[in-house]
Formats: structure tokens, sequence, C-alpha cells
């Protein structure tokens, strides 16, 4: 085995392992013999992704520190981190206002500055004995009793012991792993790894060069020992150089492990699904364009032809349909499911909450049962006779369409001929979650193991295009860029809790008018770390305040009946004010609703922003949304308020969106970071993803033997994670 490739758990610890011509004897050592504290730390390296030489050389500082001169006491500035040295004269443990231990040192001039630390072991005290000569780093602060350090990091030295030559890093590190820990095994395995240059000659003349970046091992060496006199600048915010070329590559192995799946799929089988012509009166599909009471806009026509069109190919369509709150992306669902279905296959549908799953069902149930479609519904809150009806109804075949929650990917529910799956807001499902329902759709279709569903997957949160051409590479992308006609743009309105009176009039003035209005709150129920208005303290006082307003309350811990009633009588406009957390986010579509409060706006991101501001102005009604906020606000919350108010635009949002909170919205709840780059930011180094983009595809082209290796090396076992 190669040493690049050798595995710490066949190692004994990383900071004991001999040079590479130590006795066989000693490499060879069984891990019964190891010690129990070298297992349990290789255990943690192992949590930290650390299997192997190759792994820790590419385990990257994420900042540094400059170790390299001192300053002295008298010249310690509050507010700096600095590095000074001092010999102790003073140790005691205080009990006042709680235990801590202080430590006085004074440098050679006199000058004095206290060290406190408020966690300390016994071991501690004694290595900080009086008389011992201290060099500490840390942050300094002014002090009651003059300057001092909080829990600096610091060792006992001599009087001649050396200063560093170069900036010393930090690296991501767990419980239990020190940062010394850590430098030891990473410079052990620098020793030892190989890191041969994997980019083709051709490839890297094209697309390196013009970088003027280093070679591989160059930029690791250089990342994990900076010189002294290197940037720091450039080395801490990441465009140095080195940077640079890790960046590159990781955005070369994230851009080869996304193209490469798009094209092994294309060599998958799925069920072509013919679409019958607009003139065949027996068509499901035109029988449902006839029967809608409005026409489709030119986007949803646009689109409706991309997907059905790849609907007709006998490979798996794996296409992302994303469009503004109201575009209409729901009948262009319809119209897909509505295809496979003349087809003679079965769809699902899988939304990540039960109202909105239910918001579908009622909805094309409305539109397809009359055309003698059979739906089933699946959700965990179904009684178990009606689960099992529908899950057996799955299985027979004799559901042409299954709408659900993510119950429909448990085990038990089976598909007589699944030919399209369809996924609502798939951003919201995690990981976990999306990778069991690709688990349930590569099931056999139609009895044939080689046949793989349809995939669409919607979403109302415009993809960014830095992200769209990295993290959505792999998808063929729709966009509905047109709304419905007959939709008034919203009034977004920021004011401050203290005209909350005021707002509470202009909701009794709506209401009296015949128009319905939500009112929604960040939190259920009361918290004393967050002082913000709850559900239920809301709907309480907005009922006391407007006696002669019907006022609902609808939360996530309602029991489903509970919440589908509340829903139910909303829609009816026999609810004209509804009090309601974020489970109305998504999927509620009451026309007649046409004002908005949101109540702690400065607490939501962007997006949720957004998707509840696209609860209202769903009919030609003026509507107005009120951002009811608290001081004092952050910059960040001052940014979000800014462009809710300044643009209606979800593209423009979701842009300024991934600028003020990075990729992680996006990309889906609990990704648990195996998802996200390492290293590349896409807010920052954007300009990487097209040269990365283009040395994918030739390398994809020519090269196919080098893409497996540069896959195995910078994402591993991480790549099903990205694909998910």
């Amino acid at each position: 085995m190669p040493l690049s490739d050798r595995r710490l758990s066949e190692s004994t610890d990383p900071l004991l392992i001999e040079e590479s011509d130590a006795p066989a004897r000693k490499k060879a050592k069984k891990q019964e013999d190891k010690p129990k504290a070298v297992t349990k730390t290789a255990d943690k390296l192992t949590k930290l992704g650390l299997k192997s030489d190759i792994d820790l050389a590419l385990h990257l500082p994420m900042r540094y520190e400059d170790e390299t001169s001192l300053t002295p006491i008298s010249e310690l500035i509050p507010g700096d981190i600095a590095q000074t040295e001092g010999v102790v004269f003073d140790n005691e443990i205080a009990y006042r206002p709680r235990r801590q231990l202080l430590v006085k040192i004074h440098d050679d001039s006199g000058d004095e500055l206290t060290l406190r630390f408020l966690n300390f072991y016994g071991s501690q005290v004694k290595q900080m004995a009086i008389g011992t000569r201290l060099r500490v780093r840390g942050d300094v602060r002014g002090g009651f009793f003059g300057l001092e350090m909080v829990h600096p990091a610091g060792r006992p030295v001599d009087d001649d012991t050396p200063l560093p030559q170069a900036l010393t890093p930090v690296y991501p590190s767990t419980a239990g792993i020190s940062q010394a820990y850590l430098r030891k095994a990473i410079d052990n395995a620098i020793t030892r790894v190989h890191l041969p240059e994997l980019l083709p000659e051709p490839i890297a003349r094209t697309y390196l060069q013009p970088l003027n970046v280093p070679g591989l091992l160059d930029a690791v060496k250089t990342l994990h020992h900076p010189r002294a006199d290197s940037d720091e600048t450039a080395l801490i915010d990441g465009t140095h150089p080195a940077w640079t070329r890790i960046k590159f590559e990781e955005l070369l192995a994230q851009q080869l492990s996304l193209k490469r799946a798009h094209e092994e799929r294309r060599t998958c089988a799925a069920p072509a699904m013919p679409r019958r012509s607009p003139a065949d009166e027996t068509s499901l599909v035109t029988r449902l364009l006839k029967a809608l009471p409005f026409a489709l806009t030119g986007a949803q026509q646009r689109v409706v032809a991309e997907i059905g069109g790849e609907l007709t190919l006998a490979h798996p369509m794996q296409r992302l349909l994303q469009g503004d709150v109201g575009s209409g992306k729901t009948i262009v669902a319809a119209l897909a499911a509505a295809q496979a279905i003349d087809a003679g296959y079965q769809a699902a549908l899988m939304a990540p909450t039960e109202i909105l799953a239910e918001q579908h069902a009622r909805k094309l149930r409305g539109w397809l049962e009359p055309l003698g479609v059979q739906v089933a519904w699946l959700a965990g809150s179904l009684k178990a006779k009606e689960k099992r009806a529908s899950i057996e109804a799955a299985a027979l075949g004799t559901a042409h369409l299954i709408i659900g929650t993510h119950a429909i990917i448990q085990d038990a529910v089976e598909f007589a001929r699944l030919g399209l799956v369809i996924v609502d807001e798939q951003h919201r499902f995690g990981v976990a979650q999306r990778l069991a329902l690709r688990a349930k759709v590569l099931n056999a279709v139609d009895g044939r193991a080689d046949f793989q569903p349809h995939q669409l997957m919607m979403s109302a949160t415009p993809i960014p295009r830095t992200l769209a051409m990295t993290y959505y590479a792999d998808l063929d992308v729709s966009t509905i860029d047109e709304l419905p006609p007959g939709r008034t743009p919203i009034l977004t309105k920021v004011v401050s809790d203290g005209r909350r009176d005021e707002v509470i009039g202009r909701v009794r003035e709506a209401a009296l008018t015949g128009r319905q209005v939500y009112w929604v709150c960040p939190l259920i129920e009361e918290s004393e770390t967050l002082q913000l208005q709850t559900a239920v303290e809301t709907y309480e006082t907005l009922a006391d305040a407007l006696p002669e307003l019907r006022v609902g309350l609808v939360h996530g811990r309602l029991a489903p009946v509970e919440k589908a009633a509340v829903m139910d009588a909303f829609s009816r406009n026999k609810v004209q004010l509804l009090v309601a957390t974020t489970v109305i986010e998504v999927g509620v579509d009451v026309p007649n609703a046409s004002l908005m409060v949101i109540e702690h706006a400065e607490r939501f991101g962007l997006a949720q922003l957004h998707q509840l501001r696209g609860r209202v102005g769903r009919s030609s009604a003026a509507s107005v949304c009120v951002l009811m906020y608290a001081n004092p606000l952050s910059q960040t919350a001052r940014a979000r308020l800014k462009t809710m108010r300044e643009t209606t635009d979800g593209f423009e949002i979701a842009r300024r969106d991934l600028e003020i909170r990075g990729p992680g919205e996006f990309l889906g709840a609990r990704q648990s970071g195996e998802a996200m780059l390492r290293f590349a930011s896409l807010e920052n180094d954007g300009w990487l993803i097209d040269p990365a983009r283009e040395a994918a595809d030739a390398m994809l082209k020519t090269f196919p033997d080098a893409v497996t290796r540069h896959l195995a090396r910078w994402l591993g076992v991480r790549e099903q994670y990205l694909k998910a």
C-alpha cells in the first residue's frame, strides 16, 4: 500500500510514527497493543475525516496566528490580539465573583499583565508557578486593575527560547484534539505523503498556468508553514496563490463529480413517455389544459415543453424547475404528471410539510379527479387504516398520482409503475431524506431493474447563477421567469414595533373591507432568552383587540386535524385574521388575503421573508406586507429588511441572500457540512468556477482515468452527499 494512502487506524499514534527508515516491526505494530488514549485520539481524528496521510496533508488551516514577534507589556493596546512574555510573580485562586485563577506576570521592564482563567486544571496552576517565564498570546483587555488577558494561549519558556520563523497555523478541530497534536500529526504526514500532480499537462497548461499558481505540493506546504515574510493578509482572506491552487482543485473536483453524474444518468434507462397530439381528445394533458380556468403564461408553456420533451426520452430526467413565488409551478408539475399517467405510469409528489402537501393535494385533486385520475394521499398523520389504503393503492397501481410528505419514502411504500417523482421545495429536505428518496426511485420500474423514474424538483427559492453552476451542475434547469397576469405588485413597509397599535388598526380596516390578513410570529411559546412576541400570546392579544373579527391560530404543534380545520376556515373566509408561525411559509394559496404582518421580521432570513410575503398579492387586489422589527437591529438584519423593501424580484433577493448568508440555505437543511466546499467560497471565488467547469469538460472528454484519481483525492466518500 502506498504511504500516501496509509490509514491512521493501521498506524501508531501520528505523533510517534517513525520516519520511513524505521524498523518494519514498529510500523506493523498491532492495533490491540496500542494505548487506549491513542485509539481514542485516532477515533476523534476519524470524526474529522482524517483517516490517512493524504487527509492530514489536505487538512488546511482555517486561520493563522503571528507568533513571530513579542510586544512589550507597556505597548499592549486593549482590543488587539498580541503576544508577550513575562515572569510569574503572583499566582492565586480567587473565589469572588466566581472561582478563577489569576496569574500576574511582569516583563523585563517591570510592566505588569494579569492572566485570568475561569476554567482551569490543577496542572495549569503548577505550570504557571511563581518564577516561571511564560509566553502568552490572546485578546488584550482593560481590566479593573490594569491590562489583562482572559484564557490566553501560552506555555513556559526559557530566557533564550527562540520565536517561530513562520506564521502558526490554526486548524479546524474537535474536542479532545489540541492544536499542538494536530500540527505534529500533519507535519509527520507531510514528510511521508506523496502529492503528485494529477492534472494532465494539457489541462494544467490551459487552465492552471493563466492563474499563476504554484505546484500542488508547494501550495500545501506554503499553507501549512508560511514564511514569516508571507503576505499574511492574502493567507487569511484566501487570496494567496497557494489558496487559489487549492480552491481550483476543489472546484474542479466538484464539477467533475456533478458532470460525471449527469453523464452517467444518460446511460441509465427510464420509461419513455410520448407526448400525444394536442388534437387527441382522449389525452389527459389536452383535457387538463382545456379544463383549466386560466391560460398558461409564455414562460409556463416554455418549461412545459422542456419537461415534456425530456420525458419522451429513454434516460432519466433530473430537472430543477425554479420560479418565483406565485409563478405557477404547480400546474407545470400537474401537466408533467398527466403526461406520465397518459403513458401508463404513476407519478408521486413529495412536499416537506403536511400543509404544503395538503395544499397540493387539494389543488391537484380539483384539476385531475374530474378527469378520472385517482389521487392517493399519504402523510404521517393519517390513521392506520387510511395509510394502509393509500399504500395498497400505490402498490396495486390503482392510484395514478400519490401525494404526501416524506412518508412517501418509507420502506413500506412501494409503487406498481412509478414513472415520475416530483419533489417540491427539495432544498428543505435533509441530505439523509434526499438520499433515501434517491434510493427509492432507483427501484425497478415496470418490473425492469434497469429502469429508473424521471425526477422533477421544484423550488420557489431561485438559485443564483454561481450556485446553479456549482452545486446544481448535474441538473437541467427550467425557469419560470414570468408571473401570471392580473397580479399587482406587493407594497412592502418596514415599521418598528413601537407602531403596533397603528398596525392593528390597519388590520381592522383591511378585514372590515372584506379582505383577509396573515399575522406571522417566529415562536409559538414564551422564551426567556428571546423576548419575542409568541404566536399564542399574539393570538390572544389580537382576539381581544379585534372582537369584531374571527381570529384563527395555526402552528407546527397543532394536531394535523386542527391545523387542517383552521386552514380550511381561512381559505373559505370563515376566519378573517390568521395568526401563524412559518408553517404557512410555502404552498398556502388564499387569493383574498391582501395584508401580511410579519412580527420580528429581523429574525427571519431573506428567503423566508420572501416566501412569506408571497402568500399575499395572489389576486388583482392591492396587497401590503408589513415587516415589523424590534430594535436594536444588527447590520445583517438591516441589510435584509432593506433588500425586502427595495425589491420583490426573487432572483435578485436570492443573489443578495447568497452574499449575506452563503450557500447553506439554498442547499438544504442539516447538511452536516458534507456537501459544502471546504476551501472555496462562492461569494469570493466565483471567478474560478468558469475555468473549473471548462477544465472538467475537457478532462471528462479526454482523460477519464485522471478524473477518477482527482475525485478520489478531493472528495472520496463525500461525493454521494454532493449529489444528494
